[in-house]
């Protein structure tokens, strides 16, 4: 008799259909948000430099203050993949429920710790006093909303695990329209609303949020009843489970927020430089964000494939859709390059405000150069979200954290000697981290062809 491991595996191939039909929305997911983000950045920019950045600023940090959990309610993907892999799919919701507490516990020690150290941090970081006034508003309206977040990411995490990714881009999907439209009535005061500016943007932002959770609540509780998943027995504390993703979470959380951490301490050296300068960078990683979001979706799709081949005891099959992941990902990476490097001037006239504005018009150049500087990596970065989400699906996290973590803060010190100890033109301080940057992906290849990641065991037959 076949058993349910073998099922799985006989449906599957690990091939490029099978990365697509599971990957693919998660790039049109993360596709959304970004769409989300940058629509509220150039609606901004009609506005002026100052609140365009001061978005930027605001969001990036909010969101680095929530990445620790963000990044381990997302390991709960791995988990669930897994039992789905070995025949033990009772235990999926279950495991999203653990997440679900997490998510809640946190969010208080968030907002405790993270308001006050946001608005210290942006005082003492050089900016503008007209940015500063919008970054502390942008930023405060985010951080209460930011449950939000955390509830939907253990949520998706579940529709991920189980192959139903389809679900989180719908509710993706409706997050951007709606946002794009709250936005733009509460930014611009129509429809009787009074103009809000950068405030208008964050409620806007909350509102679409908000529905999108509503979206995964509803389908959460009918994908359970359709198979048959008794999700009042998953209403439980489950010590093994938590410690999992406790265990394998928290390598992912720690590398989402050191990331991030050293991202922002980038973008807030930048900024420090000039309301050129930051206008210049700001155009420059809204650019970015719409290029490397997509692929985020890519590499939770990897992670949910590799996890569940790897829970089903198939490492040979979770290899072929690393592969193909790699396919699906350079495809995209190299159409998103032909724009940077032939495009870079019409793409940044986008974010052009209605009226004159010196700090625009005095970084266009600079944005110019540092877009098609951008082109060497974009093609890279495939490689190194397939890389990544391959090892986290086996549990390698642990590496994956040193390896990124690690050389995301070299690359952090080199922007601060470039830029505060030899004082460099902005143009090398950029082009010194692009260069910098491209040590990633060797390193996390050594690592996968190393083999150590076959090794690791997430779950067990019993629980």
């Amino acid at each position: 008799m076949e058993t349910s491991n073998d099922s799985i595996v006989h449906a599957r191939s690990g091939g490029v259909r099978e990365m697509i039909s599971i990957a693919l929305p998660m790039v049109i997911s993360n596709g959304c948000e970004t769409i989300m983000v940058f629509t509220d950045r150039v609606f901004l920019s009609r506005l002026g430099a100052e609140q365009m950045s001061a978005s930027m600023g605001g969001g990036l940090f909010m969101f680095t203050a929530i990445s620790f959990f963000f990044g381990l309610l997302g390991y709960s993907t791995a988990i669930t993949a897994q039992y789905l892999g070995s025949g033990q799919k009772e235990k999926c919701p279950t495991v999203t429920f653990q997440a679900l507490l997490t998510a809640l516990c946190a969010y208080p020690v968030l907002l405790a710790v993270s308001l006050p150290l946001g608005h210290y941090i942006f005082g003492i970081s050089g900016l503008s006093e007209g940015q500063l006034k919008y970054q502390y508003e942008y930023y405060d309206i985010l951080m209460y909303g930011s449950v939000l977040m955390l509830v939907r990411s253990a949520l998706a995490g579940f529709f991920i695990g189980v192959g139903s990714s389809r679900v989180v881009m719908f509710a993706s999907f409706t997050a951007m329209i709606l946002n794009v439209a709250f936005s733009y009535v509460l930014i611009f005061g129509k429809l009787g609303f009074e103009p809000m500016g950068v405030a208008g943007a964050a409620y806007g932002t909350l509102a679409g949020g908000f529905c999108a959770l509503l979206v995964l609540i509803y389908s959460y509780i009918r994908y359970a009843k359709c198979h048959d998943m008794n999700l009042k027995v998953s209403f439980r504390y489950d010590g093994v489970i938590l410690k999992k993703l406790l265990k394998f979470g928290f390598p992912a959380g720690v590398e989402f927020f050191m990331g991030l951490t050293a991202f922002t301490a980038m973008i807030f050296m930048f900024h420090a430089r000039g309301a050129e300068t930051a206008a210049a960078v700001t155009i420059t990683f809204n650019w970015d964000h719409v290029a490397y979001v997509p692929l985020m979706g890519l590499e939770i799709g990897v992670t949910s494939i590799f996890g569940r081949y790897m829970g089903a005891g198939r490492p040979d099959i979770a290899h072929k859709s690393m592969i193909s992941g790699l396919k699906t990902g350079t495809i995209y990476s190299v159409v998103i390059t032909f724009f940077f490097v032939f495009f870079p001037l019409m793409l940044t006239d986008v974010f052009r405000p209605d009226h004159y504005d010196p700090a625009f018009e005095n970084s266009r150049a600079l944005a110019v150069f540092m877009l098609r500087t951008a082109s060497i990596y974009v093609i890279v970065e495939a490689l190194i979200v397939v890389l990544a989400g391959s090892l986290r699906g086996a549990g390698d996290t642990y590496m994956a954290m040193w390896i990124t973590v690690g050389v995301t803060w070299v690359l952090a010190g080199i922007l601060y000697v470039c830029l505060h100890v030899i004082n460099t033109s902005l143009e090398v301080a950029w082009l010194a981290l692009v260069l910098m940057f491209l040590s990633i992906p060797v390193l996390l290849l050594l690592r996968y062809r190393s083999g150590k990641w076959r090794e690791i065991k997430v779950i067990s037959g019993s629980h």
